[in-house]
This record gives structure tokens, sequence and C-alpha cells, in this order.
């Protein structure tokens, strides 16, 4: 279902009503959503099946309603992951629809002790799952779904990692934030190497550079760092020699600004790729869509039930976003944005691979 078309630049920023339940996870293609969602009192987690003519939303209750916080995570075969925390152990469950009923594919269990285990993003590869087990001095990276027997304990890296961003479109790649020594650096984890970590950002040496997105069809990168001399929002490029840049119009007084979305299929002309952001003021939560290569932040009205800071791009160029009012209790809508006044030269191809990929000052971070 689309909504209707959106008002583009509101003089004030309108109100956004609360979201009636958390906002969904999204596989790596678009397919499938889940979320937990509430029936009066009662959580219990939800798949949307996105990829259909009308999105659809099947309801997956257990034998007793969730914990509010669960996570759950849409897999490409239209199951649905939830991790639970049972007596202190992590239990990792497959979940699916058997008509009336659901039914459940235990995966097995993690024990991490006083660790802070957390699901990553989807996997490009749609059958993985992974989760990072944070210690006090180092994180333990875990295939939870996806392994011959169970959980998997794929890589113990040195330091506090948080974030995660896949870096390619096969599963390989993967960036996390990284606290060691006092600072924050985005790092490359290369899963095909037994979790070999190598440097992502290093914009200088005393500020803390975060990787927020990343497309691998253009090697678009949104990053968020203090270099500046306070957290601005910038972007830059995967393999590029350029320096990172922090646009004026992406530093809004009083206002949170996060991007949740990268147009993908923009092959090496990463400046005209569309990104789509979260505006969060004193008013609500509104859209923002913005280009590398336009000076300019279009802000529009979200639609109403918008689950905020959700969204996926089409190869097409469209966005869609999901949303819930009382008379559509699965809805998405669609944006297209405005093409871009001139479309820019496109960059040279990326001469290094992902895990040596410099953006300017890189040195080694261990």
């Amino acid at each position: 279902m689309t909504a209707p078309t959106l008002e583009p630049e509101p003089t004030t920023a309108p109100p956004s009503p609360p979201a009636p339940a958390t906002p969904p996870v999204i596989t790596a293609d678009g397919a499938y959503a889940a979320r937990l969602a509430l029936d009066g009192d009662s959580w219990f987690p939800e798949r949307w099946t996105l990829d259909s003519p009308e999105p659809y939303a099947v309801p997956l209750p257990g034998s007793q309603p969730e914990e509010p916080g669960t996570e759950v995570l849409p897999m490409a075969d239209g199951r649905v992951l939830i991790h639970r925390v049972v007596d202190g152990r992590h239990t990792f469950t497959l979940l699916y629809p058997t008509g009336p009923q659901t039914g459940e594919v235990p995966l097995g269990a993690v024990e991490c002790g006083e660790s802070r285990l957390t699901l990553l993003p989807p996997s490009p590869v749609g059958s993985h799952a992974y989760a990072l087990a944070v210690g006090a001095g180092s994180t333990a990276l875990w295939l939870v779904a996806g392994g011959a027997f169970g959980p998997e304990h794929v890589a113990e890296i040195p330091g506090r990692c948080s974030g995660g961003v896949w870096l390619d479109g096969e599963g390989r790649m993967l960036a996390l934030d990284r606290e060691l020594g006092g600072r924050v650096k985005a790092v490359a984890v290369d899963l095909e190497r037994a979790g070999e970590v190598s440097p992502l950002l290093q914009i200088a040496d005393e500020s803390n550079d975060r990787l927020l997105l990343a497309d691998p069809d253009s090697g678009l990168l949104l990053i968020r760092s203090d270099a500046p001399g306070h957290d601005r929002l910038g972007w830059g490029v995967l393999g590029g020699t350029r320096p990172v840049r922090f646009p004026e119009c992406l530093r809004l007084p009083d206002l949170a600004v996060t991007p949740f979305a990268i147009q993908p299929g923009q092959t090496l002309m990463p400046e005209s790729c569309a990104v789509a952001l979260r505006l969060d003021g004193a008013a609500g939560s509104w859209l923002g869509l913005w280009r590398p290569a336009e000076r300019r932040l279009h802000q529009l009205a979200a639609p109403e039930g918008w689950l905020a800071g959700s969204g996926w791009w089409t190869r097409e160029g469209a966005l869609r976003l999901p949303y819930v009012t009382e008379a559509v209790p699965c809805g998405v809508a669609e944006v297209e944005p405005a093409a871009p006044a001139a479309a820019p030269a496109p960059v040279a191809a990326r001469p290094v691979p992902l895990q040596q990929a410099p953006l300017t000052g890189r040195t080694d971070v261990g």
C-alpha cells in the first residue's frame, strides 16, 4: 500500500505521533522485515513481507509474551531469528508461521558471562546472522544462525566494539566501531580470514571516527566524527584519496540528524547517491533527503505512523518507508526524490581490496 504523496519542504517541523511499536529490521535485499509489536500489554514478534504487491504482516507469538527489548532479525527465507535471554544464557531460535501457530527451531545458546550481547544488522548472506558480545577488554564475534552446529565463535577482537556495517555484498567484510586506548575508530573485520582486523577510518590521531552506513556499489561512506572539533556528520569514499567532507547543510542546530539508508546501484558514482536521514527535534521526527553532490538538505513530512528511522531504497531510486496506523496495520509509503541537478562524473575504479582501502591519513591502529 502506498501512502498519499508526501508534502515537501515544511516550513516548521511536522509533529510525528509515537510509533505503536518498535521500528522493523529489514533484510539486505528489502524482501522481509521483522519487529517486536505490541498487543495490549504483550509484546510479540511480527514478520513483514515486503516484496509482494501489497505488504502484509504475520504475527509470530510464542507460548508467552516476549520481554520488551527482545531482539528479532529477519532471514532471507522468511523466518525470523529471535534472541532471548533465559537464566543468563543468550538463546537463539528461528520462528516461522505454521497455520495458527508459531513454529520454532532452536539454534542453541551463547554463554558470555557479564558481556553484553546484541545482534548485528542483517548480513548480505541472508541465511547468516551475527552477534557481538562486548566484554571489558575485548569483543567476541559470533555466528548465531547459519552455522553447522549452532552458534560459532568467529573472532575475538581487542577493544570494545559497537555499530556494525557491511562493506560488501558477499558478507565478508564487516566494519565495527572499536574503542581502544580511549579513542573510537572504525575498523574492518575480514570474516574469511578468521576475523582479521585492519584500520578503516583514521581522520585525525585524537578524533573519534565512527562509520554509520556504507554502500558497496558506489563506495559511499557516511561517517560521524569529532575531528572538526565536535561531532559532525560527514562522508567519504571507500578507496578514495580525497579527505572526508563535513557538509554544512547537515549541521542543523537543535536537531539530531541520523542517516538510515543509501541509494544502491550507483556504481562508481558516490556523489549522486541519495541518502535518507531521520531528523529529530522538539516537534517530532521527519525525513531528510540529501546527495553529496548537492549543498542542500531537502526536508519532507514523514507519512503518518512512520516507524521512524526505518526504510530502504530500491535500485530504481525510490525510498520506501514502513508505517502503521489504526487503519493500516502494515503499510509502505514510497518517495521518489528529484534527480540530481547535474550528474557527476564517475569516480575512478577502486584500485585496492576493501580491507586495504584508505580514506585519508590512515595509520595502523592494530
